[in-house]
């Protein structure tokens, strides 16, 4: 097991990474986790993960991170689609929103993965 290099930067916006799980919360996004991986990772501190029930609820979240983005003066990088399942938001400031269908969700399994990570905020 290799070291996580010293962090040139401080961690994301804590702050930040809860306004979004906030959005997610309010347009009824169902599990929602918010994990603090900036001492395990380089790549990024927080990770919002969320199920969605539908792809209709899936583009109405994802217009919502991509606001509220905007509002913190972040341009949201998004990939994915949800017909495929999984929307990634690189929502800038180290934080990346992963939204999931039900089944995707079981089977990639990011909280199994990164376990490691310090569980912040769940809501059920």
């Amino acid at each position: 097991m290799t070291a996580v290099e010293p962090r040139l930067n401080p961690p994301g916006d804590l702050e930040y990474a809860q306004a979004l799980l906030d959005v997610l919360v309010d347009r009824q996004a169902s599990d929602v986790v918010l994990l603090d991986l900036s001492q395990l990772t380089a790549f990024t501190d927080y990770f919002v993960i969320a199920t969605v029930d539908n792809i209709r609820q899936a583009r109405a979240i994802e217009d919502a991170v991509s606001n509220e983005a905007a509002k913190h003066g972040h341009k949201a990088k998004i990939e994915g689609a949800p017909e495929d399942g999984w929307i990634l938001v690189d929502a800038g400031e180290g934080v990346f929103v992963h939204l999931f269908s039900l089944e995707a969700r079981v089977f990639y399994d990011l909280e199994g993965l990164w376990h490691r990570a310090q569980e912040i905020v769940r809501v059920q």
